[in-house]
């Protein structure tokens, strides 16, 4: 009516006429799913895919576009840090007037007060003015009001990556006890592949607006995973003469020589590296690092590990180097592998993402009444037992 752009519009949508249909931005498109009394649902992709903006729509901060979305129960989200606080009122006062939003009465309030403050260990500073929080305690606050007000759905965007290492343990225990206990409905969003596996029962992997692949959280994090890295077991790379050193290409092969992306854990495997110098220089690094698919570090290894003379000169020149990784050592599943050149005070390539790769499991050595049985573990080492 005041001739404003519509908000919820889709972006360039007010100068169409001067636009294609594929130049139009949809933040998210063709979303269809539903979500059962129960559920804990992980929500992942990559930055921008549109995450936030589903949460957004699903706890009524903003319409969409199109469509609709139905919901039973009550929903408390903690989508931004201090979501629904206002920064002149002190702590307490910011529990009541979330919970008056959340639909809650002054009684039941009362009720879980103290079980919030303790939850979120800031008794000292329950009447300070939430402006003066740090940002962390900001978090802790908003997610122990959001935790303990009771409501049917709880929604959590990325916010818990600014709690320390202690309240991020303690928030997922929550979550799970509100999830797996009490019966009530999670949707979490995190680039914590760990925290989503440990917590949640299925999983949406959203791209560019639109739900790729949904099913069991752990498929799901391995179809996300394995998009991110190039599931090729032989990569090239590009000429660059400007570096002093370069990388030319990286195998994964089994020790019969033959390049593969899928490999047996009970073998050892090789990783070799064809690299050129294209200057001369001294006490240059060559890693590999092996991640799991929760994106934890598991083997990190220098060609210098062994033999230190490799710190010497290298002239210029094609060079081939590997490393052999022992067979039983790590479990099967979807790891990536990265590479990275240093030398002093200057890195050249920097954790540089090269593959994904998988490890089957070809028969255990481990047996129980003559099955197979997997470890939960993601090393696969035998031990001698005495």
């Amino acid at each position: 009516m005041r001739g404003k752009e519509d908000p919820n519009s889709v972006i360039g949508m007010h100068n169409q006429e001067q636009m294609d249909g594929e130049d139009r931005f949809w933040a998210l498109k063709d979303i269809d799913f539903e979500v059962n009394q129960g559920d804990r649902i992980g929500i992942i992709g990559k930055n921008g895919a549109g995450k936030s903006t589903l949460l957004k729509i699903l706890s009524r901060v903003t319409a969409p576009t199109k469509g609709s979305v139905k919901v039973k129960g009550r929903i408390a989200s903690l989508l931004e840090v201090g979501t629904g606080f206002h920064p002149e009122l002190t702590g307490r006062e910011n529990v009541f007037l979330n919970g008056a939003i959340l639909g809650m009465s002054k009684q039941e309030i009362h009720k879980k007060f103290d079980e919030i403050v303790d939850f979120a260990g800031i008794e000292k500073f329950i009447d300070t003015p939430v402006k003066r929080y740090s940002s962390g305690m900001y978090v802790r606050l908003a997610f122990a009001v959001a935790a303990h007000l009771e409501p049917e759905i709880l929604v959590v965007d990325e916010v818990l990556a600014v709690g320390d290492a202690e309240f991020q343990k303690k928030a997922i225990g929550k979550m799970e006890d509100v999830s797996k206990g009490e019966g009530r409905t999670v949707l979490f969003v995190s680039h914590n592949m760990g925290a989503v596996s440990a917590l949640c029962d299925r999983g949406l992997c959203i791209s560019d607006g639109k739900i790729i692949f949904k099913g069991e959280v752990t498929e799901v994090i391995n179809h996300y995973l394995s998009s991110l890295y190039k599931a090729d077991a032989y990569v090239e790379f590009e000429d660059d003469l400007k570096k002093s050193i370069q990388i030319k290409s990286v195998k994964l092969m089994d020790l019969q020589q033959n390049i593969t992306s899928s490999l047996d854990m009970l073998k050892p495997f090789r990783v070799l590296i064809n690299y050129q110098v294209n200057e001369d220089v001294t006490g240059v690094v060559i890693s590999v690092n092996i991640f799991s698919s929760y994106g934890e570090s598991i083997i990190a290894t220098a060609d210098y590990d062994i033999d230190r003379t490799k710190l010497g000169k290298r002239k210029k020149g094609v060079y081939t180097t590997f490393v052999d990784i022992p067979g039983e050592l790590l479990n099967s599943g979807t790891y990536s592998l990265v590479v990275g050149i240093s030398i002093p005070g200057k890195v050249i390539y920097d954790r540089k993402e090269v593959m994904s790769f998988e490890l089957y499991d070809s028969g255990s050595f481990i047996v129980d009444g003559g099955g197979e049985v997997r470890r939960n573990s993601l090393l696969l080492i035998g031990l001698p037992w005495y």
